[in-house]
């Protein structure tokens, strides 16, 4: 039986943030620490991240055998991806030292396409096993309008193609890998796993009044997603839609995306229908979530592949565009409906026929409830990680009777990989 394993989780991103990235980090680490059975040992899990706050802490214990190490690379505040790859030789540098010692992690995981570029190099050239997740694509952001790093999906094909492992979100992020040129059987699935503890469907909920509630939650409020959401509520009278995302509440009055969204509401006649709540803390998520009827995930490309889970868990079937991590997670006539993208007359049509089947509602509610918390737990998901992780790990060494005269010499074989010379070019 192996031994718990000394795991290494290596990031760029600023894990006091609440991004979809940092939050995955943050949570698999405590899922991989925390023992798996009443007989199973947890294993010891270090989190290794740039320094992005001068206040934060170099060394912090986030769970039992999982702990946060602040790396010093480059200014301690948030930086441009532009400005962090200037900093990547001094992160890889402190990894090398804090691996070459009593540190040496048994297996490396990356996350995001620095953290993939800082700890590849390292771990290859130390010969240890090489994880990588990527949380979002070029391609993708740049399907959303948003600027990426010109480099940026040479490298991660670079990364990809050097780590022992890959580990896409969901199965559309698998097939965009392989189509990059990573070897499809280096490439497996890792999805996001959901708090059940946060979010459920028992607890405090905000107040609402008679009308039924539908709720979209994004990262970006012009991912297209939210006007979409707006021009279907036009096709369902009665109902509200309350937006989560997009600037603070004190900040909606100034925001451009606010205004143009406001006022498409009002070209269509249904802004007192629409309720702005700006960016809510994450813990405030599920009080929204328990007033929905329905969740609305109609992003047209790279939608976030947690808000659906969360919904779920909540116990709110979800209605979603078949892409990113929607396909896998949205059962389509079981836990939610799949929508065409762009289509609100559709969307809206659908919904309203939706809400005027409480048995079906009330069957979907409860599917829904039940996936999350058996399929996406986070103690499911470490479960799978560890098994990904089993793949690549060397076997275990088998104890044998001692043999006089015969002593085993050890065979070592050295291969390069490709990331050397993409990252040389």
């Amino acid at each position: 039986m192996r031994h718990p394993l000394n795991i290494a989780l290596v990031t760029a991103a600023d894990l006091d943030a609440e991004t979809v990235q940092a939050i995955a980090v943050r949570d698999l680490a405590r899922a991989l620490a925390a023992p798996l059975s009443e007989d199973a040992e947890g294993h010891q899990v270090s989190v290794y991240t740039r320094r992005c706050n001068p206040a934060a802490r170099m060394r912090s214990r986030i769970a039992p055998g999982a702990t946060v190490y602040q790396v010093e690379a480059g200014p301690a505040r948030r930086l441009s991806d532009d400005d962090t790859l200037r900093h990547v030789r001094d992160f890889a540098d402190a990894l090398r030292r804090r691996f070459s010692g009593p540190g040496r992690p048994d297996v490396v995981h990356a996350h995001g396409w620095i953290g993939g570029l800082v700890a590849c190099a390292v771990a290859k050239e130390l010969d240890i096993p090489f994880v990588a997740s990527y949380h979002g694509l070029a391609a993708g952001e740049r399907r959303l309008g948003h600027e990426v790093h010109p480099a940026r999906m040479r490298l991660e094909t670079a990364v990809g193609r050097g780590a022992d492992l890959v580990l896409a979100a969901h199965s559309g992020e698998r097939n965009a890998l392989v189509r990059m040129g990573v070897p499809r059987p280096s490439v497996g699935i890792l999805p996001y796993g959901v708090d059940g503890e946060l979010f459920s469907q028992v607890g405090p909920a905000m107040p609402r009044g008679d009308r039924q509630r539908l709720v979209t939650v994004c990262r970006d409020l012009e991912d297209g997603g939210v006007a979409t959401a707006i021009r279907a509520l036009a096709h369902v009278p009665d109902a509200e839609l309350a937006i989560a995302g997009g600037p603070a509440r004190e900040e909606l009055e100034n925001d451009p995306a606010v205004h143009r969204l406001t006022l498409l509401a009002k070209e269509l006649h249904v802004a007192d229908r629409v309720i702005f709540l700006g960016r809510l803390p994450r813990r405030s998520l599920p009080k929204l979530l328990r007033t929905a009827r329905l969740a609305l995930v109609l992003a047209p490309f790279q939608p976030s592949s947690m808000v659906p889970l969360e919904a779920m868990a909540c116990g709110v079937p979800v209605v979603a565009t078949p892409v990113g991590g929607n396909t896998d997670s949205v059962l389509d006539g079981i836990t939610g409906m799949h929508v065409p993208a762009d289509r609100p007359v559709l969307i809206g049509r659908a919904i309203r026929r939706l809400l005027a089947e409480e048995t079906t509602l009330h069957g979907w509610a409860i599917a829904a409830a039940d996936r999350a918390n058996s399929r996406y737990s986070w103690k499911r998901i470490a479960a799978e990680t560890l098994r990904a992780y089993e793949r690549i790990l060397p076997a275990p060494p088998v104890e044998e009777p001692e043999v006089e005269d015969e002593i085993a010499e050890p065979v070592e074989a050295v291969e390069e990989t490709e990331l050397a010379a993409a990252l040389a070019g």
